[in-house]
């Protein structure tokens, strides 16, 4: 017997299962847990600046009565 439902069914299943490997396509890092390491830095700060601090969004003035 023909059953649409049951073909619909069977090609949304195939169609999410293939979409889903497809987005784990270059997925990167790794498969364990690094173990702990030691700092390299000898306890300094880091080369890399801090980010600027970001300016007020508000720059009208609030309305006076």
């Amino acid at each position: 017997m023909f059953c649409w439902a049951r073909y619909l069914f069977i090609a949304l299943v195939t169609a999410l299962g293939i979409l889903s490997m497809l987005g784990a396509c270059g997925q990167k890092g790794p498969l364990y847990l690094p173990e702990d390491a030691p700092a390299q830095d000898g306890g300094k700060e880091s080369d890399v600046p801090a980010a600027p601090a970001a300016p007020s969004t508000s720059e009208s003035q609030p309305d006076q009565p």
